[in-house]
């Protein structure tokens, strides 16, 4: 009796307390009793705000976290290479070796483990994420496995230096983005009615965090993935958007503080600019002359990056080896950069020497280096490795610039996880450098008359040129608050903005792709902004020109023609007519409630039409197949939904839906002679796919 009393309370206990099951799990009482403690901790969390808003924080926080502790691998990876070719000093030809064999290897490490464990690690990321964010479902981007490789790999891309020349912005927002996607999964478990907002949101979210956690620069961060990601963003994600970018930026300069790299919360590049009288009124005009200039550079650069990628992929033997031999091609082709940066060779009149952090430093120095180079004893600490084979300044700049071009577009082809904005950052910076020395030179030499150009800061044309030169490349503007937040000269705000303004226009002049626009035209991502500026009568062509025939079912079919329809279509709403000779559209039902009439109808056994045994659907939004595409899309970016039902007075005319499973590659018509867009499905899965 008394093992029976306790087998009774033992199943009372379990009965009031649903977390207990299996018993066969050792201390079922006591992880009960922690579950229990948790869902009272959800239940008090959930009381403050929303469960999602946690998910925002911790999403910024995790993100700096991954940020300073790939700062941290990577700074240690450099100091080594620089111990080691200071060690060799006296033996050039080891220093050569050391130099050059350092970054080919662990480049061609980077692009083999990235291409063995994840395929879609390699590149910036960029273009895949914003395709993600227009709704199109790419899981595989999104994977465990391709977090994990393209951290790996963008910290061996970075720990080459200054050879390669590459960043981490892209890849870390498509880091940013899976941190995301698997807090968004978390938050579907804890609320499951909201799986969709969630889900959403926080991708969305993700893609300004990136940012934010690269520079501490939380508007900056969010306004470059509205202007970059998204091709409409909704309001109601400003306030998560700047929540978690604050949470990400300010986790990153404290974990800066407590690592020893400064005493309090400051810009990642302080400067020291003068407040007083920061530049003179005519100084304006040099300012718009640089933002024409970095425009008209930013031309060349596009249409130099658009020539390599096309030559890459038309070209046997690039193609072969970025196909079968990525680490080879990453080894060979670093090797072949590290050999013309060597200090001994052409690095003496580029500062090969300088980290990618220590350049845009050197750069952003607001003293006059022209006016230091004639006074050896004073010589100061930029100039030094600037002008250390002898050379004048302004030869060293022009050598830097012109050699970057073609090796910035050269190092955009290794297949490695690379970001491509913090270089054409530093090289914009560059174009302003000598700007700004030229400005100097000339104010100290008296060719300028009267006071009004009587000190110039080079520093301040060095950060217009970045943030004009990048927005220019990037068809963006909102690298002038990453500029300003990332050296905290608001002083300079407006002449930063007039040249960016100024290389924006000249940029965007000809309907010319940007960097990110090319890069998904390359891969034939469904990105129809990005299509628009390589195909401009693109987006207005009718919608009733591409809507594909889909599967329909009038109001009174029954149970067979249900059953055929499923067989027949794999579309998630099924449009529902009023009759097949009238087409007249009465809205859609799910596939879902579809499958469970069939179901009702085989163990019932009593037939019923569709409209008794389903619920139809009413459609929200049904547009005109005299609509755009450019307008079908829109809805589509603006509703989050995934089908769009045509109608030409209230006849149905045929559907659009965005790729859920598989892509096809979309047909160029023959007739026009330049590019157009065809929309169709395929056989096994409902997709719409833009391309060119």
């Amino acid at each position: 009796m008394s093992l029976e009393g306790q087998e009774n309370r033992s199943d009372t206990s379990h009965n009031k307390s649903p977390l207990l099951s299996d018993p066969w799990k050792p201390c079922r009482r006591h992880r009960a009793a922690v579950k229990e403690l948790l869902l009272k901790l959800r239940c008090c969390l959930g009381t403050v705000c929303g469960i999602e808003w946690y998910g925002y924080a911790a999403l910024g926080i995790l993100t700096a976290i991954l940020s300073f502790l790939m700062d941290l691998s990577v700074a240690k990876l450099l100091r080594a290479h620089q111990w080691l070719y200071t060690m060799l000093e006296g033996n050039v030809l080891l220093q050569f070796f050391c130099w050059t064999l350092y970054p080919a290897c662990i480049c061609a490490i980077a692009s083999s483990f990235s291409h063995n464990i994840c395929p879609f690690s390699t590149g910036s990321g960029i273009p895949e994420v914003r395709t993600m964010l227009a709704g199109f479902e790419m899981p595989h981007y999104l994977s465990l496995t391709n977090l994990f490789s393209k951290f790996l790999g963008l910290i061996c891309t970075l720990a080459a230096g200054s050879t390669v020349f590459l960043g981490k912005v892209g890849p870390f927002v498509h880091l940013s983005t899976m941190v995301g996607g698997y807090l968004s999964n978390l938050c579907t478990l804890i609320q499951r009615d909201k799986k969709e907002k969630a889900a959403g949101e926080m991708l969305v979210v993700s893609a300004g965090v990136g940012v934010a956690s690269c520079f501490g620069a939380p508007i900056g961060g969010v306004l470059f993935s509205v202007e970059v990601m998204s091709s409409h963003f909704a309001l109601r994600h400003y306030c998560p958007c700047f929540f978690s970018a604050a949470c990400g930026a300010l986790t990153f300069r404290l974990l800066a503080v407590w690592g020893g790299d400064g005493e309090t919360l400051q810009a990642l590049f302080r400067t020291n600019f003068p407040d007083a009288l920061p530049f003179y009124p005519l100084e304006i005009l040099l300012f718009a002359f640089l933002g024409l200039l970095c425009g008209a550079v930013s031309c060349c650069y596009l249409f130099c990056h658009r020539w390599i990628l096309r030559f890459t992929k038309t070209n046997p033997v690039f193609a072969k080896m970025l196909t079968t031999e990525k680490g080879l091609y990453s080894g060979m082709v670093v090797f072949f950069l590290a050999s013309l940066t060597f200090p001994h060779f052409a690095g003496q009149y580029m500062a090969s020497k300088y980290t990618m952090k220590e350049l845009l430093t050197s750069f952003l120095d607001s003293r006059q280096w022209t006016s230091q180079s004639h006074n050896t004893s004073e010589q100061l600490e930029p100039l030094l490795e600037w002008s250390s084979s002898g050379t004048s300044v302004y030869f060293s700049l022009v050598f830097f610039l012109l050699m970057k071009m073609w090796m910035l577009v050269l190092a955009c082809t290794l297949p490695l996880p690379a970001g491509y904005f913090m270089p054409v950052f530093i090289y914009g910076a560059a174009i302003g450098r000598l700007i700004g020395e030229g400005a100097a030179y000339l104010s100290s030499t008296g060719v300028t008359p009267g006071q009004q150009w009587a000190s110039v800061n080079p520093g301040g044309y060095a950060l217009a040129g970045a943030a004009a030169f990048s927005g220019a490349v990037t068809h963006t503007l909102s690298p002038v608050l990453v500029a300003i937040e990332l050296t905290g000269q608001f002083t300079h705000a407006v002449p930063i903005l007039l040249a960016t303004l100024m290389a924006n226009a000249l940029s965007r002049s000809g309907h010319r792709p940007s960097f990110y626009d090319a890069l998904s035209i390359s891969k034939r991502l469904p990105h129809l902004p990005s299509l628009k500026k390589a195909s401009p009568q693109l987006p207005s062509t009718p919608v009733g020109q591409v809507a594909v025939k889909s599967v329909l079912l009038q109001k009174a079919a029954g149970p067979v023609e249900a059953e055929q329809a499923v067989r027949t279509s794999t579309e998630m709403q099924i449009p529902v007519v009023d009759s097949y000779e009238s087409q007249i559209l009465l809205g859609f039902v799910l596939r879902s409630e579809l499958l469970t009439f069939l179901r009702r109808w085989k163990t019932e056994s009593p037939e019923k039409h569709l409209d008794e045994g389903c619920c139809i659907h009413q459609t929200s939004i049904v547009i005109s197949p005299h609509n755009t595409v450019q307008e079908a899309h829109s809805m589509l970016s603006l509703l989050g939904s995934q089908t769009l039902f045509v109608a030409d007075e209230g006849k149905l005319v045929g559907l659009i839906t965005w790729p859920e499973v598989g892509t096809q590659r979309i047909l160029t018509s023959a007739n026009n002679k330049k590019n157009s867009l065809k929309m169709y499905t395929s056989n096994n899965s409902q997709s719409l796919l833009f391309s060119s």
